[in-house]
């Protein structure tokens, strides 16, 4: 007697049409995706240095402008920006190591609320550190006498811009420097003290060795922001001049597109040098942080948490009195000699810079530039990513989309204006619109979504491609029914990053509005130039709450999505 055993049918094979087309398809995204990074990345780059070398009947001139520029006793301007961005960088990042050292390697109390308090600086522009400096320490400030008793005769100027710089860069530092000392090899330090080291001989032996990478690496992404921040000098700059002030001065002030070109160019050569020493540090960094680590777990100490616990109530309590000043000072009737709260300063449509019409500018801008960032970097982060073939062309794609993480704003701004109103443009119509601005907003900071949304896509297994393809499954469907609902948490993240950087944004944008489409940002600088400090601070903290409401917003439709698509994750 024989059985016959019933076996379920092999799933067909796709046909030879189906894969020439489902191919093609896959060929015209990507050449999809490569147009779109060339003329929103790559054009206004290749623009602005044509700008820097032709004249106005396009004719080749070398470094003429560059020499015009020079001629005019500028080299104090390089100079200074380099020297206070380098000075900024030293002090932010001395700071925020002592404070993550607290957080990760001592039982301090409370420790998720002194890294929220640190961490608030990220939902406020630059501008209202600087304008909270102006209320503590400016002509009229609350702490002047305590600033000049230390020999600082004034903040405006290089003492404002690096205590600015410094205020508003240190919660960037932080994350970095958590994250570097969350690594600590457990056994290092047990074996070290077993030999007899004291707490200081650790650190110096064991904890200071191991988080070097992490130290430079915050050392260089502070040296950039600062470098390339226009909030900060253009409040507490006085007359000092900066690289970032100097651009804004040619283009608005005396139209000389030539020259602000050249600015643009020297402020991208030092930020393109710290890039590429970055991204160097940070390949050496991840193969230290490939060996099998015991996490440390810090015991408690009073001798050690005491000194902790007051060196991180010192720190957040400047950053948050600072920031809070500033709150304050946008409530106060007459700052300071009467402090009755009012909210007259919140009538913007009573001062310069748009008005209320401004604020809901940013919220559509940052809207749009949520959704539109979000989809376009998980798209194309996956195009890179999960297909086999055409392996050049994906090289590219990746290369220009980590491009704008070493393109100063104020350059890529400058970039938008030489490429988007050149007459022989067919896309010359969006200049000045709301889509400008979200495509300069997403651009400026699409490097880091790029790079974050593919590290969720690469936590899946390749197999899982290959399964799909022996099973004749259409790559759209694979996307939609796998990858996405993998990446649900990062497009979450995503989509937060690009609000808040979009409402809190000025370099980017400070060339391309219109009157129509003037930024909440760009009005407090409108206001602060004006003499409007108290309206300027209003916007500013009205930016504030705005960002956290908004992250808030994204967070709790985030937890649905995950609740909905992420169960599979729960044991």
């Amino acid at each position: 007697m024989s059985l016959v055993l019933d076996q379920a049918p092999a799933p067909a094979a796709p046909s030879r049409p189906r894969r020439h087309a489902e191919a093609w398809a896959l060929r015209g995204l990507l050449a999809a995706a490569l147009l779109t990074l060339v003329v929103i990345i790559l054009l206004p780059l290749v623009s602005l240095l044509a700008q820097s070398v032709l004249d106005g009947q396009g004719r080749f001139v070398g470094a003429a402008h560059f020499s015009a520029y020079f001629a005019t006793g500028r080299w104090s301007a390089l100079a200074n920006s380099v020297s206070l961005s380098a000075l900024s960088a030293v002090i932010c990042v001395a700071l925020a190591y002592g404070y993550a050292w607290a957080l990760t390697h001592t039982a301090l109390p409370a420790k998720g609320l002194w890294r929220g308090l640190a961490l608030l600086p990220l939902l406020a522009p630059s501008l209202l550190a600087a304008i909270g400096l102006v209320y503590a320490f400016g002509n009229q400030g609350l702490l002047k006498g305590a600033m000049q008793a230390i020999g600082i005769e004034s903040i405006y100027g290089p003492a404002g811009i690096v205590a600015g710089s410094v205020l508003w860069t240190f919660p960037h530092a932080l994350l970095i420097l958590v994250t570097t000392l969350s690594t600590s090899d457990a056994r290092l330090i047990e074996a070290a003290r077993c030999l007899g080291a004291d707490g200081w001989r650790v650190f110096r032996t064991v904890t200071l060795p191991a988080s070097r990478y992490g130290l430079l690496i915050s050392l260089v992404v502070v040296f950039v922001l600062v470098l390339t921040d226009f909030g900060v000098p253009k409040v507490v700059g006085g007359q000092t001049a900066m690289l970032a002030t100097d651009i804004y001065k040619e283009v608005v002030g005396q139209q000389r597109l030539d020259r602000g070109a050249v600015v643009a160019l020297l402020l991208l050569i030092p930020a393109l040098g710290a890039f590429v020493l970055e991204q160097r540090l940070r390949a050496r960094q991840r193969a230290v942080l490939s060996l099998r680590a015991v996490p440390h777990q810090p015991r408690p100490q009073a001798a050690v948490d005491l000194p902790a616990l007051l060196y991180c109530a010192l720190v957040a309590t400047a950053l948050v009195g600072v920031f809070g000043i500033a709150v304050y000072a946008s409530f106060a009737q007459y700052w300071p000699y009467q402090l009755t709260p009012t909210l007259s300063h919140y009538q913007f449509d009573m001062s310069d810079g748009g008005g209320w019409a401004s604020y809901g500018n940013s919220l559509r801008m940052a809207g749009w530039t949520a959704l539109v960032g979000t989809v376009l970097s998980f798209l194309l982060a996956w195009l890179v990513d999960k297909p086999r073939d055409l392996r050049a062309a994906r090289g590219v794609l990746n290369a220009l989309a980590t491009l704008p993480m070493a393109v100063p704003g104020l350059a890529l701004g400058l970039g938008y204006i030489l490429f988007f109103n050149a007459p022989w443009n067919p896309l010359r119509g969006w200049y000045g619109g709301l889509g400008i601005l979200v495509l300069c907003t997403v651009a400026h900071y699409y490097s880091v979504a790029h790079l974050t949304q593919l590290g969720a896509l690469r936590q899946l297994d390749p197999e899982y491609e290959r399964v799909a393809e022996s099973l004749g499954l259409p790559f759209w469907r694979h996307l939609w029914r796998v990858h996405l609902p993998i990446a649900v948490p990062t497009l979450v993240q995503v989509a937060g990053y690009f609000f808040v950087s979009a409402l809190t944004t000025v370099s980017a944008v400070v060339f391309l509005y219109s009157p129509d489409t003037t930024l909440a940002a760009i009005a407090v600088l409108a206001m602060d130039d004006a003499g409007d400090t108290a309206p300027a601070a209003a916007m500013a903290t009205l930016l504030f709450v705005t960002a956290a409401a908004g992250r808030g917003v994204i967070g709790v439709i985030g937890h649905l999505l995950v609740q909905r698509t992420q169960r599979w994750r729960a044991r």
